[in-house]
């Protein structure tokens, strides 16, 4: 079952939010879905869930248009959060499971087995409110699978999460798409996206600016880097030709380079001028090619 967002327009009034938008997201798969605040991405997310209708194109899931009658084989996770605080944590899973069709004892015994893989389970009678944002985030993220939805849209689901807690939840992404699950995967942490995803699209003001594999795209872009680490002045190396950028960092500099020929190069050049400590050719960050496409940086 693959989604295939076909040729997608969506306006208000004058305004474009997403402009023409071709994407197909594949089976069993985790998709990065990247842009900048108002690149169209919720607006995007909000027609595939069937809250707003596309001003032109059409959205498909498994060759079928979306609507109510498959929105129960959706989870969303909403960058805004929106559990209820005064509720306790089951009694708001068991109304939310509901919802999707489940029995109360199908969520209880979901909920139960969520808890203890996440590492709460004294949180299971306790107000959302009570929860630290940490946990409730996992609450949240528990809501959007709880039902075993075929495809999975999750907006930042890391956020508020300490280290430990991202690895858990990162390891419960890639095991639900092991089982099965399609995933589209936003995030402004571009090392959680290249570490899950395989294809990308990153949008820019409603528009596709780049889409497609990973590997592929770091391919087009050409650009390598090169970290070096010495304990000399390294300002020289900006003049040589090939070399893009350089951004000093604590104990040497970061280089980008047109091509690996450049490397050579610069390898040859800090020849004899002091004690190099490390030189690594390195392929482009996506975050380098985020800033080059969008022009502004995504931290």
């Amino acid at each position: 079952m693959s989604l295939t967002i076909d040729n997608v327009t969506k306006r208000f009034g004058t305004h474009t939010a997403v402009d023409q938008l071709s994407i197909t997201i594949p089976e069993r798969e985790i998709f990065g879905f990247l842009g900048a605040n108002g690149a169209g991405k919720t607006t995007t997310f909000r027609m595939i869930l069937g809250l707003l209708n596309p001003s032109d194109g059409e959205i498909s899931w498994d060759g079928k248009r979306i609507s109510y009658n498959v929105s129960d084989s959706i989870g969303y996770l909403p960058e805004e959060r929106g559990l209820y605080p005064k509720l306790k944590v089951k009694e708001q899973l068991i109304y939310l499971g509901r919802l999707k069709g489940m029995t109360k004892q199908e969520v209880v015994n979901e909920l139960q087995s969520w808890l203890k893989r996440f590492n709460v389970t004294e949180y299971e009678n306790k107000k959302i409110e009570e929860l630290s944002k940490g946990n409730q985030q996992k609450i949240q993220f528990i809501a959007a699978v709880l039902h075993k939805p075929k495809l999975l849209i999750l907006d930042e689901p890391f956020s508020g999460l300490d280290p430990v807690n991202v690895e858990l939840l990162k390891k419960a992404v890639v095991d639900l798409k092991e089982a099965g699950t399609s995933i589209v995967f936003a995030s402004h942490r571009m090392e959680h996206v290249e570490e899950l995803c395989q294809h990308l699209c990153i949008m820019h003001k409603g528009k596709p600016v780049v889409h497609g594999s990973l590997r592929d795209i770091k391919r087009a872009f050409g650009k390598k880097n090169v970290f070096i680490q010495g304990d000399f002045d390294m300002d020289f190396l900006t003049s040589i030709p090939g070399v893009v950028k350089c951004k000093k960092l604590s104990e040497g500099v970061e280089l980008q380079i047109e091509n690996e020929e450049v490397a050579k190069v610069i390898f040859h050049e800090l020849q004899n001028k002091g004690f190099v400590r490390k030189f690594a050719l390195e392929e482009p960050s996506l975050n380098d090619i985020f800033i080059e496409k969008v022009g502004a940086s995504y931290e």
